[in-house]
């Protein structure tokens, strides 16, 4: 039997999605594409999942499209538009449907589509070895997976269309001081450091959690005075739940408190 090409486990209220294609550098493959989507929506439905977190095997983050398949002109017209609608695309359809944080620990290389990847994710977390590059272009193609959608909320639309249109790399230095990630690691710490950071979120209130990360996005597309009654209407609803409550009492009897995600 082959190995499965993700790979899926929940550990202390936080999933983790391996992409696990090594020696083809995590490269996209139709079995990857249906695991992957699979486990991001087990993850929505799987109450003992509070955070996400994503990465990949070996020295690669992910490197996207399988340029074999390209060069030998598998994919072209209507067989890439459906290859990208109905798989790769469905995929960022999924993480825009989680409301559970996911957090992209970027062990190595990201380059075009696996770039747009980590975009995708709400939080990323890079190792002092890795490369990223908006490398579409050096194929003659244009950022097909999200990227020209991401990468100008996170560093303005002249820089990212530099990084678009020059398709160069850029260090993980470089990528902190751009926004592009929250924080460069030591190799040998990432998963260490992102378990950390993950499960750090996943001891707050759930409910509150998702509503939080549902409020960020909601107001990117919204005007003030239909966010506010957005939000008010949010937090309204929390201060009904058990973990409000349980978070109020903590706080003034000095204690840890406790969430059931109620």
């Amino acid at each position: 039997m082959s190995e499965e090409h993700v790979l899926y486990g929940v550990d202390n209220n936080c999933a983790l999605i391996t992409l696990n294609r090594p020696k083809a550098k995590n490269a996209f493959s139709p079995e990857m594409i249906r695991l992957w989507r699979q486990y991001l929506e087990e993850a929505g439905r799987d109450d003992r999942v509070r955070v996400v977190i994503l990465t990949g095997n070996g020295d690669t983050f992910c490197s996207g499209g399988d340029i074999r398949d390209m060069a030998e002109g598998k994919l072209r017209s209507w067989d890439m538009k459906n290859y990208l609608w109905e798989g790769v695309h469905r995929i960022v359809l999924a993480m825009e449907d989680l409301d559970k944080p996911v957090i992209a620990a970027i062990n190595g290389s990201a380059m075009g589509a696996g770039l747009d990847m980590a975009l995708m994710c709400d939080l990323r977390i890079c190792s002092d070895k890795a490369k990223l590059a908006e490398s579409y272009i050096l194929l003659g193609v244009v950022p097909g997976d999200g990227g020209a959608y991401f990468l100008p909320r996170l560093v303005g639309t002249a820089k990212a269309l530099e990084l678009f249109l020059t398709g160069d790399p850029i260090s993980p230095e470089e990528a902190l001081r751009l926004g592009i990630v929250n924080r460069v690691v030591p190799h040998d710490h990432l998963l260490e450091e992102t378990r950390t950071l993950a499960e750090k979120i996943a001891s707050r209130p759930p409910l509150a959690v998702r509503l939080t990360k549902r409020a960020v996005y909601q107001a990117q597309t919204s005007t003030l005075r239909a966010h506010l009654d957005y939000i008010s209407s949010q937090l309204s609803l929390l201060t009904e739940t058990e973990d409000h409550l349980e978070a109020a009492k903590a706080f003034l009897e000095k204690r840890r408190p406790v969430f059931v995600g109620r």
